[in-house]
Protein backbone atom coordinates (compact mmCIF):
# COMPACT_ATOMS: atom_id res chain seq x y z
CA UNK A 1 0.00 0.00 0.00
CA UNK A 2 1.58 3.19 -0.57
CA UNK A 3 0.57 5.40 2.49
CA UNK A 4 1.75 8.95 1.19
CA UNK A 5 -0.44 8.69 -2.09
CA UNK A 6 -3.19 8.04 -0.52
CA UNK A 7 -2.98 10.33 1.98
CA UNK A 8 -2.61 12.98 -0.49
CA UNK A 9 -5.59 11.69 -2.66
CA UNK A 10 -7.59 12.35 0.89
CA UNK A 11 -6.08 15.73 1.51
CA UNK A 12 -6.74 16.75 -2.35
CA UNK A 13 -10.60 15.66 -2.17
CA UNK A 14 -10.95 17.87 1.67
CA UNK A 15 -9.82 20.26 -0.66
CA UNK A 16 -6.82 21.01 1.72
CA UNK A 17 -3.17 22.35 0.95
CA UNK A 18 -0.63 20.73 2.45
CA UNK A 19 -0.15 23.57 4.89
CA UNK A 20 -3.40 23.19 6.11
CA UNK A 21 -3.62 19.70 6.90
CA UNK A 22 -0.28 20.51 8.70
CA UNK A 23 -1.56 23.23 11.00
CA UNK A 24 -5.22 20.91 11.88
CA UNK A 25 -2.82 18.58 12.63
CA UNK A 26 -0.20 20.26 14.35
CA UNK A 27 2.75 19.02 12.06
CA UNK A 28 4.94 20.87 9.72
CA UNK A 29 4.49 21.31 5.92
CA UNK A 30 7.58 19.81 5.12
CA UNK A 31 6.68 16.45 7.46
CA UNK A 32 3.24 16.06 5.39
CA UNK A 33 5.09 16.90 1.98
CA UNK A 34 7.74 14.12 2.71
CA UNK A 35 4.69 11.50 4.06
CA UNK A 36 2.81 12.34 0.81
CA UNK A 37 6.31 11.72 -1.07
CA UNK A 38 6.78 8.29 0.64
CA UNK A 39 10.16 9.49 1.73
CA UNK A 40 8.98 9.16 6.01
CA UNK A 41 6.46 7.23 7.67
CA UNK A 42 4.49 8.34 10.44
CA UNK A 43 3.82 6.61 13.70
CA UNK A 44 0.48 5.18 14.46
CA UNK A 45 -0.46 8.11 16.42
CA UNK A 46 0.61 10.72 14.13
CA UNK A 47 -1.05 8.77 11.29
CA UNK A 48 -4.35 8.66 13.78
CA UNK A 49 -4.13 12.61 13.93
CA UNK A 50 -4.00 12.77 10.23
CA UNK A 51 -6.81 10.80 9.48
CA UNK A 52 -8.87 12.00 11.66
CA UNK A 53 -8.06 16.07 10.05
CA UNK A 54 -8.62 14.14 6.97
CA UNK A 55 -12.00 12.79 8.49
CA UNK A 56 -11.55 9.05 7.82
CA UNK A 57 -9.89 6.20 10.56
CA UNK A 58 -7.63 4.00 10.53
CA UNK A 59 -10.11 0.99 9.84
CA UNK A 60 -11.74 3.04 6.29
CA UNK A 61 -7.69 4.03 5.72
CA UNK A 62 -6.02 0.33 5.63
CA UNK A 63 -9.35 -1.05 3.91
CA UNK A 64 -8.29 -2.54 0.77
CA UNK A 65 -10.99 -2.93 -1.34
CA UNK A 66 -10.41 -2.07 -5.00
CA UNK A 67 -12.02 0.73 -6.48
CA UNK A 68 -13.79 -0.17 -9.68
CA UNK A 69 -13.34 1.68 -12.72
CA UNK A 70 -16.29 3.82 -13.17
CA UNK A 71 -15.80 6.05 -16.35
CA UNK A 72 -14.85 4.31 -19.99
CA UNK A 73 -13.51 5.26 -22.97
CA UNK A 74 -13.44 3.92 -26.57
CA UNK A 75 -10.52 1.90 -25.74
CA UNK A 76 -12.10 -0.07 -23.43
CA UNK A 77 -15.48 -1.27 -25.78
CA UNK A 78 -15.49 -4.62 -27.41
CA UNK A 79 -17.27 -4.81 -30.55
CA UNK A 80 -19.00 -7.83 -32.33
CA UNK A 81 -19.88 -7.37 -36.30
CA UNK A 82 -23.03 -10.01 -36.97
CA UNK A 83 -22.98 -9.82 -40.90
CA UNK A 84 -26.09 -12.62 -40.34
CA UNK A 85 -28.04 -9.62 -38.45
CA UNK A 86 -26.54 -6.50 -40.85
CA UNK A 87 -25.16 -4.94 -37.25
CA UNK A 88 -22.14 -4.04 -35.15
CA UNK A 89 -22.80 -3.99 -31.42
CA UNK A 90 -20.33 -2.52 -29.15
CA UNK A 91 -20.26 -3.39 -25.54
CA UNK A 92 -19.42 0.07 -23.82
CA UNK A 93 -19.15 -1.22 -20.22
CA UNK A 94 -16.34 -4.16 -20.53
CA UNK A 95 -17.81 -7.23 -18.77
CA UNK A 96 -21.17 -5.79 -18.48
CA UNK A 97 -22.98 -9.29 -18.81
CA UNK A 98 -22.03 -9.42 -15.07
CA UNK A 99 -24.16 -6.69 -13.98
CA UNK A 100 -28.26 -6.46 -14.30
CA UNK A 101 -27.98 -3.58 -17.28
CA UNK A 102 -25.67 -4.37 -20.24
CA UNK A 103 -25.29 -1.03 -21.98
CA UNK A 104 -24.48 -1.32 -25.17
CA UNK A 105 -24.29 0.63 -28.77
CA UNK A 106 -25.76 -0.42 -31.48
CA UNK A 107 -25.39 0.44 -35.42
CA UNK A 108 -28.00 -0.93 -37.42
CA UNK A 109 -27.31 -0.94 -41.27
CA UNK A 110 -29.89 -1.11 -43.79
CA UNK A 111 -31.93 -4.21 -43.11
CA UNK A 112 -30.55 -5.13 -40.29
CA UNK A 113 -32.11 -5.98 -36.69
CA UNK A 114 -31.41 -5.87 -32.79
CA UNK A 115 -31.83 -8.10 -29.92
CA UNK A 116 -34.40 -7.87 -27.14
CA UNK A 117 -33.84 -5.73 -24.57
CA UNK A 118 -34.50 -6.80 -20.75
CA UNK A 119 -35.63 -5.25 -17.49
CA UNK A 120 -33.02 -4.30 -15.15
CA UNK A 121 -33.00 -2.35 -11.71
CA UNK A 122 -30.90 -0.52 -9.38
CA UNK A 123 -27.53 0.78 -11.43
CA UNK A 124 -26.93 3.80 -13.79
CA UNK A 125 -24.96 4.36 -17.21
CA UNK A 126 -24.23 7.59 -18.93
CA UNK A 127 -22.72 8.06 -22.40
CA UNK A 128 -21.43 11.33 -22.83
CA UNK A 129 -22.58 12.62 -27.15
CA UNK A 130 -20.96 15.67 -26.81
CA UNK A 131 -19.26 18.02 -24.44
CA UNK A 132 -17.99 17.41 -21.06
CA UNK A 133 -18.67 16.95 -17.34
CA UNK A 134 -18.27 15.58 -14.08
CA UNK A 135 -19.75 13.04 -12.72
CA UNK A 136 -19.81 13.26 -8.76
CA UNK A 137 -20.17 9.83 -7.20
CA UNK A 138 -19.83 9.72 -3.24
CA UNK A 139 -16.83 11.35 -2.73
CA UNK A 140 -15.15 10.95 -5.81
CA UNK A 141 -15.43 13.05 -8.85
CA UNK A 142 -14.96 11.78 -12.23
CA UNK A 143 -14.42 13.78 -15.43
CA UNK A 144 -16.00 11.92 -18.67
CA UNK A 145 -15.50 13.72 -21.89
CA UNK A 146 -17.55 12.88 -25.06
CA UNK A 147 -17.18 9.26 -26.57
CA UNK A 148 -16.93 8.44 -23.03
CA UNK A 149 -19.61 6.32 -20.85
CA UNK A 150 -19.80 6.10 -17.31
CA UNK A 151 -21.66 3.11 -14.92
CA UNK A 152 -22.29 2.67 -10.98
CA UNK A 153 -23.92 1.18 -8.65
CA UNK A 154 -26.49 4.05 -6.94
CA UNK A 155 -25.73 3.66 -3.52
CA UNK A 156 -24.36 7.15 -2.60
CA UNK A 157 -25.48 10.58 -3.11
CA UNK A 158 -24.43 11.39 -6.60
CA UNK A 159 -24.80 14.47 -9.83
CA UNK A 160 -23.70 15.51 -12.54
CA UNK A 161 -22.13 18.72 -13.33
CA UNK A 162 -20.61 20.71 -16.45
CA UNK A 163 -18.44 23.99 -17.04
CA UNK A 164 -18.64 23.89 -20.93
CA UNK A 165 -22.23 21.88 -21.25
CA UNK A 166 -22.53 18.69 -22.33
CA UNK A 167 -25.19 16.14 -24.24
CA UNK A 168 -25.79 12.54 -22.91
CA UNK A 169 -27.48 9.89 -22.53
CA UNK A 170 -28.17 8.61 -19.13
CA UNK A 171 -30.25 5.40 -18.27
CA UNK A 172 -31.05 5.01 -14.56
CA UNK A 173 -32.84 1.60 -13.01
CA UNK A 174 -35.12 1.29 -11.78
CA UNK A 175 -36.09 4.93 -13.59
CA UNK A 176 -35.39 8.19 -10.60
CA UNK A 177 -36.13 11.26 -12.94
Amino acid sequence: MNIGSKIKDLRVQKGLTQEELANRAELSKSFISQVERDQTSPSIATLYDILQCLGTNLADFFNETREEQVVFSRTDYFEKQDQELNNTIQWIIPNAQKNMMEPVLMTLKAGGSSLPDNPHEGEEFGYVLSGSLTLHNGSHSYRVKKGESFYFNPDKKHYITSKTGATLIWVSSPPSF
